[in-house]
């Protein structure tokens, strides 16, 4: 069996100005960290996927943990086209080893 890796990449922007704004903010925000997505900027969060089942149950949980007001948008792309991603400023930083190889040596 072959696998596919891909990433889910979530877009969102949400309003923030009452404090029940702040606090569906920070649920959902708190629902992406939960289930394993990492933060690429502010509003940007992404997350491997190894099948296409594992794709349809994020997908699934975020239409679930949806916030009653503003913009969620999710966009899958394959490993090998997240990996041309250019960074025209600024390097990427992580702590959080986030890799497809089957072992890491520390």
């Amino acid at each position: 069996m072959s696998y596919r890796f891909m990433r889910l990449l979530v877009f969102f922007d949400l309003p923030t100005e009452t404090n029940e704004d702040k606090r569906n903010y920070r649920k959902f925000r708190n629902c992406l960290i939960k289930n394993g997505f990492l933060m690429l900027q502010e509003s940007v969060y992404c997350r491997m996927l190894i099948t296409p089942t594992a794709e349809r149950t994020a997908m699934d949980i975020i239409r679930r943990n949806k916030p009653p007001a503003g913009v969620v948008q999710m966009l899958s792309v394959t490993e090998k086209q997240f990996e041309k991603m250019e960074y025209i400023v600024g390097e990427f930083h992580s702590e959080i080893i986030d890799t497809d190889e089957r072992l890491v040596i520390i």
